[in-house]
């Protein structure tokens, strides 16, 4: 994972260039917020987040919410249950980080998302402005 000032968000499928990006699916971005990592020791993108965020509960985020982040439209998809991969960060993260690890989004409409974006709440009438 590399850091990026900004990125293409596209539609359906995730950012531009990630290996992980996939037409349909609901995992095709991860949000992990920086209070979280910091709280166990680990720097941004260590859990392989798409977009490292700041001053948002994301454990208070709905299924369905919609979020938009810069030019990018994003749908909250599912809770990011840690995996044994995050034992390789330090033993007793998986369990320590169940319910912390972040929320799973799909691209909605594309746009570019760059650092220092605000992240807002969307109500469904704006969606399609």
């Amino acid at each position: 994972m590399a850091a990026a000032e900004e990125i293409e968000a596209v539609e359906n499928r995730g950012f531009a260039g990630c290996i992980h990006a996939r037409p349909g699916g609901r995992r095709q971005v991860l949000l992990m917020d920086i209070e979280t990592l910091e709280e166990f020791g680990l720097a941004p993108s260590a859990v392989k987040e798409n977009i490292t965020t700041q001053g948002i509960v994301l454990r208070a985020l709905r299924i369905g919410e919609r979020l938009r982040i810069g030019e990018a439209l994003f749908e909250v998809t599912l809770s990011c249950e840690p995996c044994n991969r995050i034992e390789e960060l330090g033993p007793g993260l998986e369990e320590a980080m169940r319910g912390k690890r972040g929320m799973l989004c799909r691209v909605v409409k594309s746009g570019r998302v760059r650092v220092g974006d605000e992240i807002q709440k969307v109500e469904y009438a704006e969606v399609n402005r």
